[in-house]
């Protein structure tokens, strides 16, 4: 059974590597949901995440909004939710220091006046590891209870 922190551990590992999240708000007029890239600015975990994105989009438009990032690890070993607040940060000195030729891919230069640069501030994530494994399956073949393992296998963890 892991721990919250070894949960924790696995999911900043997983962002730090693999990158692409669903990054949701509910707005007034709708809701908007896409896949964007997170960036960790320095080695500190528990954020902020960073986003680059258009000015024109839905999530650009979200002030100070309720957000929440979708994690799935590439294996679907480890899934979470990661809940906080989105805010509009596009500042310069930001875009020069998170800019890679991933986001230079996106935009005409660092002075693109479409660069939007988001930041989600976080409160908590719930970090789910996968219980469905071929032990798993063994396990509730010779009579596991299954609710058991997966139990064990969630934490809730605060993230401020």
């Amino acid at each position: 059974m892991p721990t919250a922190e070894e949960l924790e551990t696995k999911l900043w590992a997983g962002l730090r590597s693999d990158r692409t999240v669903i990054l949701a708000v509910t707005l007034q007029d709708g809701g908007a949901a896409r896949p964007m890239t997170a960036i960790i600015e320095g080695s500190e975990d528990r954020g902020p995440l960073w986003f680059f994105t258009s000015q024109k989009s839905e999530l650009a438009k979200a002030q100070d909004a309720v957000a929440f990032a979708v994690y799935v690890s590439k294996g679907h070993d480890l899934f979470a939710r990661i809940e906080g607040t989105l805010s509009n940060a596009t500042d310069r000195a930001m875009i020069d220091r998170l800019w890679n030729p991933f986001i230079a891919a996106w935009y005409e230069g660092k002075d693109d006046p479409d660069i939007a640069l988001l930041r989600m501030d976080l409160d908590m994530a719930e970090i789910w590891e996968n219980a469905s494994s071929l032990l798993a399956g063994i396990k509730s073949m010779f009579g596991s209870d299954p609710q058991e393992d997966f139990s064990d296998k969630v934490k809730e963890v605060p993230l401020r």
